[in-house]
Formats: structure tokens, sequence, C-alpha cells
């Protein structure tokens, strides 16, 4: 098969990666009146999302930017002015001006942070960045700190959950799809930075998020139903946050328990757990379909902010009052054949509706269906999450409306994100933060989960942030990390993928990768995006001098997913060409024998004297760095955290250090 295409050049590539990370920011307006601060703003202005305004004037002015006019958008007239246009239109505003002048330019905009964009300020020397508006709620804490990752600068946060190392309440349900509900949101905010106790009552959703709280916090969480039991502080709550798919009205259907004893400030989350099962007569309004749903919420005490998605008959796919409906709430048509449909058992099946679409039962059995999946969040499940039909079919019928509208609600175990999920392949290096590429170093910071072996996760914690899922697991369990990963961006979630050295080159992409194609990857659905990491043989090469000059090859000793007869022929055929070898994976505990069968295979094609390097945890504080002979390396110790270089026949030791000619001619075998 031969496929052909333009591809992404390499800058374009990176530039398509820094977009899918600055996704949730853009559109982005960057501005600045200086040369300096336009320097300093100059390498957002080519990714997409994202646009650079400077004065008309500025550019006059200065040659060197003027050179550079095409990156740039300029006003004429005032920022002030200019400012007042682009406040509604944008999500973030990124300046590069004293932060007082900031200050004085925005606070005639400012109206809610419900609504303002995000406001950042980085300094003129790109020391700092400040968030200084919109840290929770519009992002400007989070996006402080992925500029702040790409200047390798200092981000400055002084919000109170960032002190408590807690997700901002006020975000806590977004990477999850949930809907914020009506609330005291700033009372409760204001409880959490007392550090007073709060009481979580989740009646629906992911509890993922409470898996990943630091110690110390301050919230409670009773028993409610399957839910976890009572945690956290005994004292009597000061704030209360309901997670929950109902409305806060004081008939909704809980545990009198859970009912407020006394007035302390409340919140609400909707998780997007209720799937609207809708059956209705051939020409049925959009309207009269809206009223019907909106009738049989109200009347049960449900929100329409937890609806995840509708579900139907097939019938009923260009239903145009369906239709219309789904799509002005940017909900989800889920559409099941008959076949299906009559296969679930429901409450109220109709003979009537069998008859005329070959199943008993459309709104019960398609809301059900709707509901049913195999649960994302737990890779090993191959049975569908629970569900329930809180509320069986009504039929509704309005005066002056044509039609009729059967409606039924099941609600999900799992939660409908309505986003789609990213898989970001990162590759840290030899773990130590200034071997790690600013791209990398942004996407952990940025992703929702991060998933890897715990030394690993232990080497980028800096990078970390309040509310991430940080999920480590053993060495030997690299399959189940990649199965966990893409179970949870099939889920929505933004998830980075920790490899030591690059992600491609014994690492976690090509499980990840192969996994996604025994699944059935469209190629698109999640978005996949790898991102390089120095390798371990070129962290090695460069503790050692220049081992690499001439042609190399890289090959791993671990017999668990390569046979050993393989390994062994590529160990002699690398060997008789003479190529520098890199052995990754030399020894472990239980397999030992690997290593001298190398070393006695090479014996057989090069000098006893030929240069070794053994370099251990390279670039790592307990770094172990040994310089030896093909004959006598293996009198040192060698481990998993090791990297075994073999030097090729012109390889020379010179002090501490190997060096490998980048010729043949002039060589001297002496």
């Amino acid at each position: 098969m031969v496929q052909t295409g333009s591809r992404r050049s390499g800058f374009q590539s990176l530039l398509r990666a820094f977009d899918l990370i600055f996704q949730d920011f853009q559109p982005i307006a960057a501005i600045a009146t200086t040369p300096i601060g336009a320097n300093q703003l100059l390498k957002f202005a080519q990714i997409d999302g994202i646009t650079l305004w400077l004065p008309n004037s500025l550019l006059s002015n200065s040659p060197a930017l003027n050179a550079q006019w095409s990156v740039f958008h300029t006003y004429t007239g005032s920022l002030k002015n200019h400012l007042a246009t682009l406040w509604n239109t944008h999500r973030s505003l990124v300046f590069c001006l004293a932060t007082g002048a900031v200050v004085r330019l925005i606070a005639p905009l400012l109206e809610d942070k419900a609504s303002d964009p995000a406001v950042v300020v980085i300094d003129e020397t790109g020391q700092f960045v400040l968030s200084l508006c919109g840290g929770h709620q519009a992002g400007a804490d989070q996006l402080a700190r992925l500029i702040a990752l790409q200047l390798g600068a200092t981000p400055v946060l002084t919000g109170s959950a960032n002190r408590a190392a807690l997700p901002g309440i006020d975000v806590l349900g977004v990477p999850f799809g949930w809907q914020k509900g009506e609330g005291d949101w700033t009372g409760v905010s204001a409880a959490i930075a007392r550090h007073a106790p709060v009481q979580i009552i989740q009646e629906a959703g992911s509890t993922l998020w409470q898996k990943h709280l630091p110690d110390g916090h301050p919230f409670q969480f009773p028993a409610t139903g399957n839910r976890q039991p009572a945690t956290g502080n005994p004292e009597s709550p000061q704030a209360r946050v309901w997670i929950t798919p109902f409305t806060q009205l004081p008939t909704s259907p809980r545990p009198q328990a859970l009912t407020p004893s006394h007035p302390i400030p409340e919140a609400c989350w909707h998780p997007r757990v209720l799937w609207v099962g809708i059956g209705c007569e051939r020409g049925t309004s959009k309207t009269l379909i809206q009223q019907a749903v909106q009738q049989v919420f109200q009347a049960h005490h449900l929100s329409q902010r937890a609806i995840a998605g509708v579900a139907t008959i097939d019938l009923k796919a260009d239903e145009m009052g369906l239709v219309e409906f789904c799509h002005e709430h940017h909900w989800p048509l889920r559409c099941f054949p008959a076949e299906a449909l009559r296969t679930v058992p429901v409450p109220n099946p109709s003979a009537i509706v069998e008859a005329e679409v070959g199943t008993p039962s459309v709104a019960e059995a398609a809301a059900l269906l709707g509901a049913t999946q195999v649960s994302a969040l737990d890779a090993q499940s191959e049975q569908p999450a629970e569900v329930s039909l809180p509320v069986p079919k009504h039929i509704i019928r309005q005066a002056g409306e044509a039609g009729a509208v059967t409606i039924a609600v099941a609600q999900a175990q799992q939660e409908y994100t309505g986003r789609t999920g990213k898989l970001w392949l990162v590759g840290i290096g030899p773990g130590q933060l200034d071997q790690i590429t600013p791209a990398v170093q942004t996407a952990i910071a940025q992703a929702d989960a991060v998933i890897g072996y715990s030394l690993y996760i232990d080497l980028v914690k800096p990078l970390l942030r309040p509310g991430q899922i940080v999920e480590a697991l053993p060495i030997t369990q690299e399959r189940q990390r990649a199965e966990r990963a893409i179970a949870l961006a099939d889920w929505g979630l933004a998830v980075a993928v920790i490899s030591s050295g690059d992600c491609g080159i014994y690492g976690m992409a090509g499980l990840v990768l192969e996994q996604l194609h025994i699944q059935g990857w469209d190629g698109h659905t999640p978005e996949v995006q790898v991102f390089p990491g120095i390798t371990a043989l070129q962290a090695a090469a460069s503790r050692v001098g220049a081992p690499l000059m001439h042609d190399f090859c890289a090959i791993s000793l671990s017999d668990l997913l390569t046979p050993w007869e393989v390994i062994e022929k590529r160990l002699i055929a690398a060997a008789q060409a003479d190529f520098v070898v890199a052995l990754y994976n030399p020894k472990s505990q239980t397999r030992t024998h690997q290593i001298e069968t190398a070393q006695q295979i090479f014996l057989k094609y090069r000098d006893r004297k030929t240069p070794v390097a053994i370099v251990r945890s390279a670039y790592r504080p307990d770094e172990q760095v040994t310089i030896t002979t093909l004959a006598e390396f293996l009198q040192f110790p060698i481990d998993m955290l090791t990297l075994v270089l073999i030097g090729n026949q012109s390889s020379r030791t010179h002090t501490r250090w190997v060096i490998t000619p980048r010729g043949y001619l002039g060589f001297d075998a002496e």
C-alpha cells in the first residue's frame, strides 16, 4: 500500500502541539506597546488562535519589528479604546505591560468573574507571569503557569486555592463536562479560603477527583447511597456543594439527613448523566418538544443542565423538530433501530407502539440504551455501566401545538463529558527539569490526567498542579498504563502519558498506538500528539564525551516483549557491522545472563580494549559514570537504570572522555 499526501513541517507540527495545549484559552489576544514587550510575546504569535497586537506607531518607529510586520496586528488610537473591542471577543488577554497600567485599562471593563476573560501580565524581563484576573473560572492561573513554562519564568498566583493545593471549587467539574448550577459560589469559595469544613454531597458523576485531593483538605463526604463514606473534618460544615442531577429545591427527593439544617453558602454542580428518551408523532414541533422536556424536568426536580443527550428510534433521525431541539442545546442525538430497542426491558411497554414501529417502547428503551455504555473509567470492564430510569414515560400534548411527545429519563452511572479526548505522549528525557522541553513541560502541566511509572511521576512533580488526576503504575505494567490512558481519553480527558527519555524509543508511544490500533481507532478521536524528549543514549553519551559521532544503534536486552533469539541476532549483526551500540535494559534482578552473552558476542568481533561507558541515572542526583573496556565492564554494577555504550573499532578514550571519530580516514590501528 502506498500513501501519499502532504504532512506538516516539523515547525508546523510543533505549533499544532502548542495549539492543542492552549486550546482551552483561545482566542487569545497578546498585547504589547514596546519592542521589548513585543519580543517577549513573539513566540506566541504564530500559534493558531493567538493574535499579537501592537500600536501602529510602534512599527513605524521600529525597523526590526517592521521587518516582521506579517506576524503582528496593529491598532490605531488609544489602547483603552482598542481593548474595549477585544474584551468580549477573546477568552484570554495576555499583556506585556506594567501591572498598574493593565489594572487601569481593564478596570472599566470588569463585569462578572463568570464572564470576564482571563487576564495575564508578563513583565518585560520575562521573569514573572502574573495571573491578574479570572484566575479560576476564566483559567488565568493555569494560563499563567503554561506561559511561565514557555518563558522559563515564575508564575505568580495569589488565589487561596493555590496556597491550599486545591482545585478551584468553581472549576472542579470542568474536566468532566459538569455544568455549573446556581448557588453562592463566592461564599463557598470564601469558606475554602478560610480552610473551613465544606460538605460535599455527591449524588452523581465520577468520584475520581476525590482520590487526588491533598492531605488535610477541608472537604467532608457524608455517606450518600453508594458514594464515599464520611471523611475529612468532623466539624459542622461552613459551606455545602451539591454534585447532583437535581435542582436545589427543598422538595428534591434526597435523604432527610442531607437537607440543609441551617443557612450556609451552597452551590451546585450538575454532572451530565441524564439521557432523555423521546418518542413523538411525525411533524411534532421543536416548541412542543422543548415544553415537554421542561415540564417533565420541573415535575421531577431535575436540572436540564444534567442532560447528557437525547435518544430515540432511528425512524426519527430526520425529525425536524427533534433535530432542531438537540442542535439548539448542543446535545448529541443517539438513534437506535427497533431491533435494539425491543430487547430492552421497560416498565411501560405498549402494544400500539410495537405495532406501529416494531418495538413496544421508544422513549423508555431509547433512554436506557443511551445511558448504557461500557465504562471508560474501568479499562477491564466488559459489562455495561449500571443505569436507572428515574422518570418513566410521560405523554405530553399542548393545546395549539401539533403532535404529541413521549418523554422518559434514564440516569447513567458515568457522565458524558462532551469533550474530545487527547493523548499526549511525552518524553521527559533524563528527568531533570531543565532537560525537559518546554512543550513537554507545558503538556504535563495542562493535562487533566498524568499517567506514568512512579519514578517518572516523582521526577515531574514540580510540573503537576492541584486537581490533576495523577496515577502511577508499576514498571511492569506498561500495557495497563496504555489501556488506562486510552480509557480516560475516550471519556474526554486530556491525558499525558510519561516516558523517560524519548517516548518513541523504548517508551510508551508504541504501546499506546498499538493498543489504539487494536481497538479500531479512527486516527482522529482521541487526538494524539507525540512530544519528543532527550533519549537515554543521548543523555548517557553527553556525560562521557562524543561516543556517537559515527553510525550507532540501540538494542534492548529485555526479552519480555522480544524473543531472545531475535535479540541475539541483532547483537551479532551490530557487532559485525562495527556500530557503536547502546544497550538498553541491560540487567535486572532476575535477568542476568543476557548482558554476559552480549559481552561474549562483542568480544568475537571487537578488541578487548574497546571503550565501554556505563552510565546510570544520567543527570539525576544518584548519577554514576564509569569508563572501562569491553573485557572488564561486567566487573561494575549494572541494573535497569543503566545504559551501556560500546564503542566501535575507532572509538578512543582520553582522560575521562570517550571519543568516536566522525570518519575512518586516518584510522590508526594502534
